[in-house]
């Protein structure tokens, strides 16, 4: 897992877009993917993807995640 990926589940848990348990199974199955061949997918797509953060969420995060790097 990335540290940009952790990061980004882990500002999406503390800002109340997503649950702890829904962070866990995505990365469970970001690794399944992985172990598969699979393409890569992001925590995020993941979470999209199971309806369980929207487009709007996930820019919210990504925005403040640019702002811890600048």
């Amino acid at each position: 897992m990335s540290e940009f990926s952790s990061k980004f589940g882990r500002f999406a848990v503390n800002m109340g877009f997503v649950a702890e348990k829904q962070l866990n199974e995505a990365y469970v199955e970001q690794i399944e993917d992985d172990f598969c061949n699979k393409p890569h997918r992001f925590i995020g797509k993941i979470l999209l993807e199971n309806r369980l953060i929207t487009h709007k969420e996930i820019y919210i995060v990504l925005n403040e995640l640019r702002k811890t790097h600048d």
